[in-house]
């Protein structure tokens, strides 16, 4: 019996820590939003999701006020959208306090964000490690723009260039929608 044990763990052990993610999708992942409180992703399961690692002392900063716009936009709608606070670039305050006066203070934010998570590298939070095991895409910058369909797979991706209210991205949106 003791053996059986051993391998289920040994099996499932080697099996998360390989990276293989083939069926999982942003649903199966949580984090800590800015208030310490956990955040599910499979409460959205069936609904778009676009997703933005931020900064708040980055030169793409003042993107919050169009994610801001388009949380605005589309606030009466099944999309959810998330800001990951991160400092895998060195442009994050590490206080959650410190971020929260930049998000709510300067852009009166009213979608999720998170405490900061790493997005980069061995530390990488495991959404940020299933994005680059299972699509190959991983943030080069902060303001890296993510969008998941109803299935929880990604639909597409853009570059900090790309501001989150511009028009190819509000149209794949409305497509999901």
């Amino acid at each position: 019996m003791k053996s059986i044990r051993l391998i289920t763990f040994l099996l499932m052990f080697f099996h998360w820590n390989t990276g293989y993610t083939k069926n999982m999708t942003i649903y199966d992942f949580s984090f800590e939003d800015i208030d310490g409180n956990s955040v599910y992703l499979n409460k959205f399961e069936g609904k778009p999701i676009f997703m933005v690692n931020t900064a708040s002392r980055c030169g793409f900063t003042p993107q919050y006020e169009n994610l801001q716009n388009l949380f605005m936009h589309y606030r009466n709608t099944d999309l959810t959208i998330l800001a990951i606070t991160s400092n895998s670039f060195n442009q994050e305050y590490s206080s959650n306090e410190d971020i929260k006066k930049i998000c709510l203070v300067n852009y009166d934010i009213g979608f999720i964000t998170s405490s900061p998570l790493s997005v980069k590298g061995d530390d990488a939070h495991q959404i940020f490690s299933w994005l680059s095991n299972e699509y190959g895409k991983s943030p080069k910058w902060n303001f890296y723009k993510y969008l998941f369909d109803r299935n929880g797979k990604l639909h597409s991706s853009w570059s900090s260039m790309t501001k989150p209210d511009n028009a190819k991205i509000l149209s794949k949106i409305n497509n999901l929608l």
